[in-house]
Order: C-alpha cells, then sequence, then structure tokens
C-alpha cells in the first residue's frame, strides 16, 4: 500500500494550510494550544469562518452543503487543523445528529435543519445518557406518550455537553414499554425553548459547566418532530454512534499531541538531559507513534466508507478503543514531559491575569490530562464496545 500522498494532495493541503494561516484567528488559537474554553462566541466565530469558506461539512454530501472531500482531502483537513490549533468544530449538530437526519429523516427535516446548522442557526446538544442508562442506553426510561399531535416527553438526560448553549436538543424517549428494551424507543427533536425544559449545569473538578442535566415536565413536542418511525429509535442511535466513536478517535489531534510531547521532551534541561535521551521514555514514544500510524490507516478506511454513504461497522468500535487511549496515552506522556509544572489547577496560574506557570508548552497539560479521562467511557464504554469487536469475531 502506498500511504505517501499525491501531487494533487499535497497541492490541497498546501490550500489548508494557506487558508489556516489567512483566516484562523490568533486569539482562538492562541486559546487552544493554552487549553482555554473558546466559549459560545469563539465557537461561532470559528464556525462562521468555515460555513463561509464552504468548509464547515467535510462529512456531508456535497448535495446537501458538503465539501464533496474523498478520504483523504478530510484527513488532511483534520490534521492541518490539529496542527494549527484550529479549535474542534463542535460535532453534535455536523457530525452526528446530520448523518442521521441525511439518512432516515424526512425531506421536510433536511430542507428545514440542514441549512440552519450550516449557518449556526441552531446550536445542537445530545440527549442520550440517563441516570442508569448510560453505557446501557436502552435501559433509558425518559417517556414520551402521543397526544393527538404532540408527544408529551417527562424525564431526564444527563452529562448533556454544552446544554447550556444549545437551542435544538436530539433525544432518545421511551414510546413503547410492552416491548424489549430496545424496541421502544423513538428519536425526537426537541427545542429546547419549549416550557418545561430546565437545564441544570453539573460543576467539573475546573469549576467549568461543561455538562449538564436536562430535565423534561410535559414537554410537548410535534409529531413532525419524530425522526423516521415510531420505535425505531434505536436503529437510528447505533448509527448516530457509529458517527460519534470515529469523530472521538481524534487522529488529527492524537498526531499534534504527540508532536508536541516529542518538542517538550527533546526541550533542554537545567542540569540534566532532555527526557526523550531516557530510553523508557522514548520506547513509550515510540509504541504510541506506532499505533497512531496504524490507526490513522484504519481511519481512513472508515471515512471512505462515510463518505459513499456506509455506515461503518465495527471498525468504528475498534477506532473508538484505540483512538481513545491512543489519546489518554499521549495526555500522560505530555503530563510527565511537564514535569513538576504538570501539577494540577494551581491556582495562581489559571485565576485572572497571572501569567502561567513554567514553560508555555505546559498549560494546558493538567487539564487535558484529567479531561479525557473521560474519552474512554463516552460514546460507548470501552468495555462495552469491546464486548462488540469480540462478538462479531466470534460469528465471524
Amino acid at each position: 500500500m502506498d500511504l505517501s500522498f499525491s501531487a494533487k494532495e499535497l497541492a490541497f493541503r498546501d490550500e489548508v494550510k494557506t487558508f489556516l494561516a489567512d483566516k484562523l484567528p490568533k486569539e482562538l488559537s492562541d486559546k487552544v494550544r493554552a487549553g482555554q474554553a473558546l466559549g459560545k462566541a469563539g465557537q461561532e466565530q470559528w464556525h462562521a469562518i468555515l460555513n463561509e469558506q464552504g468548509w464547515l461539512a467535510p462529512n456531508w454530501p456535497a448535495e446537501y452543503g458538503g465539501t464533496g472531500w474523498n478520504a483523504v482531502q478530510r484527513h488532511i483537513f483534520e490534521e492541518e487543523c490539529a496542527f494549527a490549533s484550529a479549535p474542534r468544530v463542535l460535532p453534535f449538530g455536523l457530525a452526528m445528529l446530520a448523518p442521521v437526519l441525511q439518512k432516515f429523516g424526512s425531506k421536510e427535516q433536511n430542507d428545514h435543519y440542514l441549512p440552519r446548522i450550516l449557518a449556526g442557526d441552531d446550536w445542537w446538544c445530545q440527549g442520550y445518557s440517563e441516570p442508569g442508562a448510560g453505557s446501557d442506553l436502552a435501559s433509558l426510561k425518559t417517556r414520551a406518550v402521543r397526544d393527538g399531535d404532540h408527544y408529551v416527553v417527562n424525564g431526564q438526560k444527563t452529562w448533556t455537553t454544552l446544554g447550556q448553549h444549545a437551542n435544538m436538543i436530539f433525544c432518545l424517549v421511551r414510546t413503547n414499554t410492552d416491548v424489549k428494551k430496545q424496541a421502544g424507543i423513538s428519536f425526537l427533536l426537541i427545542d429546547m425553548d419549549t416550557p418545561g425544559i430546565e437545564v441544570r449545569p453539573i460543576i467539573l473538578l475546573d469549576g467549568s459547566p461543561e455538562v449538564n442535566e436536562v430535565w423534561f415536565t410535559d414537554v410537548r413536542v410535534p409529531v413532525e418532530n419524530l425522526v423516521g418511525e415510531e420505535n425505531k429509535g434505536w436503529t437510528y442511535a447505533k448509527y448516530l454512534l457509529t458517527h460519534e466513536r470515529t469523530n472521538i478517535a481524534g487522529v488529527g489531534f492524537s498526531q499534534a499531541g504527540l508532536a508536541a510531547v516529542k518538542r517538550a521532551a527533546s526541550a533542554e534541561v537545567s542540569g540534566g538531559r532532555p527526557l526523550m535521551q531516557n530510553a523508557l521514555f522514548a520506547a513509550r514514544v515510540a509504541q504510541v507513534e506506532i499505533d497512531l500510524m496504524a490507526m490513522s490507516t484504519t481511519n481512513l478506511r472508515i471515512i471512505s466508507k462515510a463518505a459513499v454513504g456506509q455506515a461503518p461497522g465495527v471498525e468504528a468500535s475498534m477506532l473508538k478503543v484505540k483512538g481513545t487511549t491512543i489519546r489518554q496515552e499521549i495526555n500522560d506522556l505530555a503530563r510527565r514531559a511537564a514535569g513538576p509544572y504538570a501539577m494540577p489547577f494551581v491556582s495562581e496560574a489559571v485565576e485572572g491575569d497571572n501569567a502561567p506557570i513554567g514553560p508555555n508548552y505546559t498549560g494546558p497539560v493538567a487539564a487535558q490530562y484529567f479531561n479525557n479521562r473521560k474519552l474512554s467511557i463516552f460514546g460507548g464504554s470501552n468495555e462495552i464496545q469491546r464486548e462488540i469487536i469480540a462478538k462479531v469475531k466470534m460469528e465471524g
């Protein structure tokens, strides 16, 4: 297999580099590099810049406003964005809901929601997990009861990322309790401004409200907001999760993170040798680089399938497991490279306008290390993904 880029692909890489150099605001890339939150305004700013360029939806077909890029172009774009410290585009509307609408939604839903996703008119969040229904998602209890031309929704969702900013939420709800749990679930699109919805922040250890609880009390949702058929939501949820798991892997971000580790570990140390000269540390770096190269090839295969309308199969589970463990390993290597400057959340370094403690590269290390422990849980825990992989292998 020839893994080198063609002349046309190299020209595309140059085009992406030029775009990022000209259009990526320095204040956004500086925040990404320092591990600081962009806030709602920063996310919307980068969303609008990409949309104006026509590069916002690389995973959409061209007929819906996507780029029409092939798998290699998408890989190059992701890689260059990561190396430039560009913000990661929020996946909820673009990379998770949109593929479901394009495959299972009505023409009216596609005509209404897809342009609004591109324009940034709707900020979507995901209503999947519940207390007691995380890894075992099919055990969800949020009910939707048909009442004329509406569903009446009652229940609770949790770990809703950035739900405090969202005006729309796509939800899994139970519409039939008399069948096996997977067979009685439907997929609803809900306006967050509907009476009866309450968003309660969950404050994380670093003080940020990244995730939320969302409560539904007699929330009336129009029947036309049902995606596909009633009680077929589990099928749509699985389709969405394959796209989410592919997105979680974050190959480009791992490549950029590994390069940063190498730079940090190669820095001269007062009174000692650079960490990369330590044989054990260098061996760990070499192993994660080998794993990342292999995962990059798997990622190209998966996004090639998605580009022709195929949902990734067990490969998405493989990519999710390997991608998240690689990113966590890179976070740990970065923490070791930072040494004592990686002490978590030194108040003097994170409050107000105080200068960061230690070299510039140590700024985001602690926050990224702790925050990314979640990667092996969300999108379907790695333990569940390994069960899926094993089952497929046994059946094969």
